[in-house]
């Protein structure tokens, strides 16, 4: 009997390996197993740390009451033959230091565990964390060669769970009545989207303001800055999880769900070749389709904008990494 890959989205033998077990990689491996996601290989090239990660979950597993493996390692081989393939290694942000002033430090790691991951798991979608976020997915698929709707970013989830929680925070209401809705590059220059943001169907332009709305959206472009600032010894790590969680939950259970991802455009938006955040179905093949909002003016612009600021770290990248 021939077994396809979509029979098995519903198995407890789906497999995602997770590279760097830093607090991004361990919270994300938590929230995969208790969602009974899938069994996870959690590596590090720290000694000793996914193995007791993977050790600590496993001791909650019969009080979690999930059924999934996690197991920590040192070893690429081991990562072998995974579904999904999440890239968190790199260095962190700390005060001061902006997502793009990891350019050239984290493009040599990504480059290097991309090409290791993609070695023993060429079939595997590849979802990256690391930042500067855009810049590293495109990377990653120019290591790995993969089509294009096997590789995306995780980042329009994030700052669209930032904006509904400001939102929410706002108006003195519950988050699960508000939805949000952020596109553009991981930072400074993302682009929120007020029309689409909604509370109960009702956009947020009827409820609040101009001043108000403006002055929610910045915070949301500087959310990550501003944990980052609270923290003083790291970045975010719980919502980043949570909302990478979300994106593999579609694309395991094929579920379709439509989620800003940072995608590889083709013409879409007036943009092509480049990975930027746009709101994209995600199902068992990774981007099943990217959908094309109408936007004003003055939010395409703004999203050509960040695009552009996106282009030139990609080549910068590129560079970095031996890539002409």
């Amino acid at each position: 009997m021939t077994v396809s890959y979509d029979s098995l989205l519903s198995c407890q033998s789906l497999r995602v390996a997770i590279m760097g077990a830093g607090n991004v990689g361990r919270t994300l491996a938590q929230r995969i197993v208790e969602k009974d996601l899938a069994d996870v290989v959690l590596l590090d090239v720290v000694e000793g740390l996914p193995q007791g990660i993977a050790l600590d979950l496993m001791e909650a597993q019969g009080l979690e009451y999930h059924n999934c493996e996690v197991v920590g390692t040192n070893n690429y081989e081991e990562t072998a033959n995974a579904d999904l393939v999440v890239i968190t290694a790199g260095r962190a942000r700390t005060p001061g230091i902006s997502r793009d002033d990891l350019l050239a430090i984290n493009a040599k790691i990504v480059a290097d565990v991309a090409e290791k991951a993609y070695k023993y798991s060429p079939n595997a979608i590849f979802m990256v964390i690391t930042n500067p976020l855009d810049v590293m997915t495109y990377l990653t698929r120019k290591v790995t060669g993969l089509p294009p709707q096997r590789v995306m970013g995780m980042a329009g989830v994030l700052d669209s769970s930032r904006l509904q929680t400001f939102i929410a925070m706002e108006l003195g209401i519950s988050t699960a009545n508000v939805t949000a809705m952020v596109l553009g590059g991981h930072g400074d220059l993302m682009v929120p989207l007020p029309n689409y943001c909604t509370v109960n169907g009702i956009p947020i332009t009827e409820l609040l303001d101009s001043q108000t709305i403006n002055r929610l959206m910045e915070r949301t472009r500087n959310g990550g800055a501003e944990v980052v600032k609270l923290l003083k010894t790291g970045g975010a790590y719980y919502a980043p999880a949570s909302a990478a969680s979300v994106m593999i939950e579609s694309i395991l259970r094929d579920q379709s769900r439509l989620l800003p991802t940072a995608a590889y455009l083709q013409g879409e938006y007036g943009l092509n070749d480049i990975y930027i955040g746009v709101p994209c179905f995600l199902g068992c093949r990774g981007v099943k389709k990217i959908l094309e909002l109408k936007l004003s003016d003055a939010e395409q612009e703004a999203l050509h904008i960040s695009a552009n600021s996106v282009r030139k770290n990609v080549h910068f990248a590129l560079e970095s990494v031996g890539f002409k």
